[in-house]
């Protein structure tokens, strides 16, 4: 029998397919397991089209955790030359794994944003930092995160649909990509992914 919480939860995920093409125009997917990736999009408060750079599984141990999509003006392999595209950028998260505790989202923010920062950039990000942490609830199975740089607007999240805030500042954008794309990322295999530099199995 599905539970109440199971109908609410199938809605929700239904309601973050309406709001991707609400925030995005999509066209063909890419395809990693059973989750399908929009080959291109355009955000809403831009009229750039992004395409899908790459995509890969984020996992720990042995466990898929999520997969991170990065969506780009042009293509583009490394982490410096993400940064230098100005305009718009995408980063979505698809959650894979049953549940994640917003405590261990949080320590996983944490340590990605000072693994790749010195103590005077950490200074600078960390009330921004906080903020961010307290966007996130626990996270489930198909839950869908949105991370958009919006040129001089700022980071827009968007978990499952709800638009939890922007955070202003391109410095903020760049140290959130390093977490997946700097020089001590969360998953080697992710950010080569990502950068569309290797295929995914």
């Amino acid at each position: 029998m599905t539970t109440g919480k199971g109908i609410i939860h199938r809605y929700a995920v239904f309601l973050i397919l309406l709001q991707l093409a609400f925030f995005s125009v999509a066209s063909e997917a890419g395809q990693l397991g059973d989750v399908s990736m929009p080959d291109k999009v355009t955000l809403e408060g831009s009229d750039v089209e992004l395409q899908l750079n790459g995509m890969g599984y984020r996992t720990k141990f042995v466990f898929k955790v999520y997969i991170a999509a990065l969506y780009t003006e042009s293509s583009v392999n490394s982490r410096d030359a993400v940064l230098s595209l100005k305009g718009p950028k995408r980063v979505i998260m698809h959650m894979v794994y049953d549940e994640v505790e917003r405590e261990k989202i949080i320590d996983g923010w944490n340590d990605g944003f000072e693994d790749n920062n010195s103590e005077q950039q950490m200074d600078k990000l960390q009330a921004r930092i906080e903020i961010f942490n307290s966007y996130f609830p626990d996270l489930k199975k198909g839950d869908a995160l949105l991370y958009d740089f919006i040129p001089d607007v700022g980071t827009r999240v968007t978990i499952n649909g709800e638009v939890k805030g922007v955070i202003e500042g391109a410095d903020f954008y760049a140290a959130l990509l390093d977490i997946w794309l700097g020089d001590e990322p969360a998953d080697d295999d992710l950010k080569d992914a990502m950068l569309g530099i290797m295929d995914d199995e």
